[in-house]
């Protein structure tokens, strides 16, 4: 089959590899219809993300037909329409049942310390072939695959495989409750997707911060009001907004992407040169960029323009190696700080059903759909941030 395959830093390929096969009788093999490109996966193609094992297939968000079920998949049967989400649990630890699906005790291979396992990950997540792929193994498939009503279409259902989720789960941590005033840092898929929800869960205002004049048309569609952090100080600005008090909360939906310098969507048009230009200056050993000393910058605007006893939420992803935050100035402001990977599997099965009543159409957040044949080229334009690329999905 075809797959997209890991083959270095700034390295990927379309490659023939063999179709994957029913390991544990808790299996099931998914023919993928539908899969997408990630802000995720550009940390694993940059090296932001490190650990990336040679041959993994990328991706995590994908919809599809079950083909095949192990002896113990007893809800699913061959020819279910499903949507895989991204994170990977059993359904039967002490966690999963309390919905803490990212914190699965068995699902990581390297042990119950190991944290979150994903699709398409590095090494630290086990790690699982991705969805970028003609098929798929499902581990935990009775957890790990929702049915799809015929009512949601498949490029519905892929932004509710992963982003659409991660995006209610950073207006869950936030607490967001009628009136609040809300700030969501980046106006990528993701922090287009918590704008949205934060307007489901009742916020009164939304202010979306980014530097990207399409993004910040799309969340002005959505209802917020935009702030171009290259034109106006941001924190000045919110604070301007909110009558000198700041946000109730801040959602940081943007992540590594806020510290490191290859994310800003610049070079020129050779794509593995531009990601390893970076390489021997940082990673002098193996490619790895580590953030070291570097202060996240969304982080540090989050912390300066959320109001007093105020919170964040950040979803915005940040490697184990990142270690710098400005705690003091949070403990001073008696601010409540929630972050995490998304327990995808806790929110999936009601986002589903939200789209299938119609109280919400995920749709104007997708701006692309590209053929597999095309990955690489779709990887390279969405890498640079080109104007229109909001979210990209793969028809297979």
């Amino acid at each position: 089959m075809k797959a997209v395959v890991f083959h270095g830093i700034g390295d990927i390929r379309l490659d023939d590899v063999p179709d994957p096969q029913i390991l544990e009788s808790g299996d099931a093999i998914v023919r993928l219809t539908s899969s997408a490109i990630c802000g995720t996966d550009l940390h694993m193609v940059r090296g932001t993300l490190p650990g990336m094992k040679e041959g993994t297939i990328l991706r995590h968000e994908g919809v599809g037909i079950v083909e095949e079920v192990g002896a113990d998949v007893r809800n699913l049967q061959k020819g279910d329409r499903v949507v895989i989400p991204s994170t990977i649990a059993c359904g039967s630890c002490s966690y999963c049942r309390e919905g803490y699906y990212a914190q699965c005790d068995d699902a990581n291979p390297n042990g119950h310390l190991a944290g979150t396992s994903f699709y398409g990950g590095p090494k630290m997540t086990g790690p699982f072939n991705g969805l970028q792929a003609e098929y798929a193994r499902v581990p935990y498939a009775n957890i790990g695959l929702v049915k799809l009503p015929e009512e949601v279409s498949d490029d519905q259902a892929i932004l509710a495989s992963d982003i659409f989720p991660t995006g209610y789960f950073g207006a869950d941590l936030a607490e967001i409750k009628p009136g609040r005033t809300v700030v969501v840092l980046g106006c990528g898929p993701v922090g287009q997707f918590a704008i949205l929800s934060a307007f489901l869960k009742g916020a009164g205002r939304v202010i979306a911060v980014d530097s990207k004049e399409d993004r910040l048309a799309v969340a002005a569609h959505l209802g917020a009001e935009v702030v171009n952090f290259e034109t106006e100080d941001p924190v000045d600005a919110v604070r301007q907004l909110t009558g000198g008090i700041g946000a109730d909360r801040v959602i940081d939906a943007v992540g590594v992407d806020a510290t490191h310098p290859s994310s800003r969507g610049e070079g020129g048009p050779d794509f593995e040169k531009e990601v390893k230009e970076l390489v021997p200056e940082t990673h002098p050993e193996n490619g790895n960029w580590i953030p070291g000393n570097a202060p996240s910058q969304a982080l540090q605007w989050a912390v300066e323009m959320v109001a007093k006893a105020g919170g964040i939420a950040i979803i915005g992803v940040y490697p184990p190696t990142d270690r710098v935050f400005p705690i003091g100035m949070a403990m001073n402001k008696n601010l409540t700080i929630r972050m995490g990977n998304c327990n995808h599997r806790k929110y999936i099965p009601d986002l589903v059903r939200m789209i299938r009543n119609g109280t919400v159409d995920p749709l104007p957040i997708l701006s692309n759909v590209e053929p597999m044949t095309s990955v690489i080229d779709a990887y390279k334009i969405f890498d640079k941030r080109q104007p229109g690329w909001m979210k990209v999905a793969l028809e297979l």
